[in-house]
């Protein structure tokens, strides 16, 4: 048998509007690892920076605020629990190649960053490496836990997560321009510090993308579990490890600095990732989800259209697609896409709202 007859052979045997629960898994097995491949490409041709080599560190401003070395500091923090992220989600999803293996290169994206904070730390010279040495043990004597153990869930925290440590670092770098407003800050404009927060902005930024496209798949093909556990997420949502600081004012300097705080995260990350999953707002979701009377077939498949009140279906639809043309035209310049091709299948789902 030819590898094109195998491919024939992997085609879905049933009409679009009759997808099983297997031809759903599938679709967003296939999904997920064609957004893995492209998101590696990118990975690897437009964000290969050196946390070293990178940045003038030698340049470094040595006269910043307290307040900023203290944002610097659990930043540098956050990242000590890498190796937990890294471990505990990749075992979570570990039946799914793109998705474990993206948590794989996730990891080491991140450490990288960890990096990244501990030279901005030490050539600030506001730190010495012996400071260094016994807060990093400190930090590794405790160990961060998963705040939801399924995939779904965790699909749903990773995009606010994400797109809730972009807009620290965007704000981090605004400081660093010397755009703050706030005197405690005046002294803090660094160069070297913007293009650091810069970079690694723009790797959160990739970071959110992947879950989003990652959550929208799971919208698409399952829309009230996606929608449920969303809600669920936000309603006990925090960022991780801020519970292992024994700072009681560590939220009050984010606060304070306009790094971030309850205004941001409604206004800039909530309200900015509930739209991009095409939710008309928090609470449409909740009013939707409310009113919702699900009967869900042996298969899954929503008999209840009471869940599309809160959110556009059909715009979920076309991401999910352009998502899909977007892999293949990567896999068609790669040469992967007649051998292993990742295509766009109707959910079959018809909302009536």
């Amino acid at each position: 048998m030819t590898i094109y007859e195998e491919l024939v052979l992997q085609r879905p045997t049933v009409p679009a509007g009759l997808l099983s629960k297997e031809e759903k898994d599938r679709l967003i097995e296939r999904g997920m690892l064609g957004i893995y491949r492209w998101y590696f490409d990118q990975s690897q041709t437009k964000r290969n920076w050196n946390p070293y080599r990178s940045f003038d560190w030698a340049s470094m401003n040595k006269n910043h605020s307290p307040e900023l070395l203290t944002i610097l500091e659990r930043f540098f923090a956050v990242e000590q629990y890498v190796p937990d992220y890294t471990s505990k989600l990749t075992q979570l999803t570990r039946k799914s190649m793109g998705r474990s293996h993206f948590q794989v290169l996730w990891g080491a994206e991140e450490a990288k960053h960890s990096e990244l904070w501990y030279n901005s730390l030490l050539f600030s010279t506001q730190r010495s490496t012996k400071w260094m040495g016994e807060y990093l043990r400190n930090l590794r004597q405790q160990e961060w836990k998963l705040p939801w153990d399924d995939a779904l869930h965790m699909s749903c925290y990773v995009v606010i997560q994400e797109r809730a440590t972009q807009l620290n670092y965007i704000n981090l770098m605004k400081i660093a321009l010397g755009q703050s407003d706030k005197p405690a800050l005046a002294n803090d404009s660094d160069p070297v510090l913007a293009a650091a927060s810069k970079v690694i902005a723009n790797d959160e930024a990739a970071h959110y993308g992947f879950f989003l496209s990652i959550a929208s798949l799971y919208l698409y093909y399952y829309p009230a579990q996606l929608l449920t556990a969303l809600d669920e997420v936000i309603k006990h949502f925090a960022m991780p490890a801020l519970d292992m600081f024994e700072d009681p004012n560590w939220g009050e300097i984010l606060y304070k600095t306009g790094i971030y705080g309850a205004r941001e995260y409604t206004k800039d990350v909530l309200q900015v990732a509930i739209k991009q999953l095409s939710v008309k707002s928090r609470k449409a979701l909740e009013l939707g989800i409310k009113n919702s009377r699900l009967v869900p077939d042996p298969d899954g498949n929503i008999c209840d259209a009471a869940i599309f009140e809160s959110f556009d279906y059909r715009e979920v639809g076309a991401t999910v697609k352009n998502t899909i043309d977007r892999i293949t035209r990567y896999a068609k310049e790669v040469g992967i896409h007649d051998l292993d091709p990742v295509t766009f299948t109707p959910s079959g789902i018809i909302p009536t709202a």
